[in-house]
């Protein structure tokens, strides 16, 4: 049951610890650095990792992490299957390698598993708990993975691996690319990673979401064509609420006088309905509604953003929350 690992990370201090521990059941462990300022390096080399430090002059992305430690892997054992890709700030599960390579070995034209990805603090903060509820993705064949992942090396380099200049959303553009081979991505039932989000503050998920934002954005770009229409809806969800819609409630009102305001009623019936949908305790549904309407407007801004990079011939960098 051969495997190697690439961790990625930047300044995680105590979290890249218990992330290098528990990688110990892999046969080749690569740390991938993105110019961190804390004792990371030395702290992975002291674990055993090989350890690839990013060039600073070249903007940081996972991306490009994950494709700097997935060359050195080969380097090191050209003849390896299976990788598991692991953030810093993660906590690889005993029973996940296992888990994930029986899987694969069992079905050919699956290149991709994943299992369930827990935070580490969930009661600590709403932002926590809301990154929980994300992560928890149905069981089966899904269209895309996260972060935390089990690949076949063949899948990987078939498609030529991540894309270097995606700043968010690299996984599901990846996903998008895998598909179109021919491959299959499936989400496993099992425990797969304990991960760290480390958000107590609004002003992180804010950015956190601008992010999101901005990779819609560029997701949209690259695959928005059909047949794939790859994150084209999500990216006008966000339009719509963000923009166009206050837009015109404000007309509304401004046109036809306290009647017109009436308009802006459609949010708090939009948060209802989010509400009935979401799964949950009535408290948790509406917190959550609450948030996926609120979370239209800092998508809206990381699209923006996206398009004056567009414009201006920026290189995109990366928008970090922590």
């Amino acid at each position: 049951m051969k495997f190697g690992t690439v961790a990625i990370g930047r300044n995680e201090g105590e979290r890249l610890r218990k992330c290098l521990e528990s990688l110990s059941a892999a046969d080749f462990v690569v740390y991938v650095d993105s110019g961190s300022t804390d004792d990371s390096v030395q702290c992975a080399r002291h674990h055993g990792a090989d350890v690839v430090e990013l060039d600073p002059k070249i903007p940081f992305t996972a991306a490009r992490a994950r494709n700097a430690g997935f060359a050195q892997l080969r380097k090191m054992a050209p003849d390896l299957v299976y990788v598991q890709f692991v953030d810093g700030d993660c906590q690889l599960a005993e029973s996940w390698p296992r888990e994930a390579i029986s899987f694969l070995e069992k079905h050919e034209q699956a290149g991709v598993v994943f299992g369930r990805r827990r935070e580490r603090h969930p009661e600590q903060s709403i932002y926590n708990w809301m990154c929980d509820q994300e992560w928890n993705v149905p069981v089966g064949e899904v269209r895309a993975c996260g972060g935390d992942v089990m690949m076949r090396v063949q899948a990987l380099r078939m498609v030529g691996g991540y894309r270097d200049d995606l700043i968010a959303g690299e996984e599901p553009e990846l996903c998008v690319r895998l598909r179109a081979a021919g491959w299959r991505i499936w989400r496993l039932d099992g425990e797969m990673t304990l991960h760290d989000a480390a958000m107590t503050r609004l002003s992180q998920w804010w950015r956190r979401t601008i992010r999101g934002g901005y990779g819609l954005a560029q997701g949209a770009y690259l695959h928005g064509a059909a047949p794939e229409r790859h994150w084209v809806w999500e990216s006008c969800r966000a339009w719509i609420w963000g923009v166009w819609l206050p837009l015109a409630c404000l007309a509304s009102g401004l046109v036809l006088g306290p009647s017109g305001w009436a308009a802006w009623l459609i949010y708090p019936l939009q948060m209802l309905r989010q509400t009935w949908r979401n799964p949950g305790r009535p408290r948790e549904r509406l917190t959550l509604a609450a948030f996926q309407l609120l979370a239209r407007f800092p998508e809206v801004w990381g699209q923006i953003r996206f398009m004056r990079d567009r414009l201006l011939g920026r290189i995109p960098r990366i928008i970090e929350y922590k």
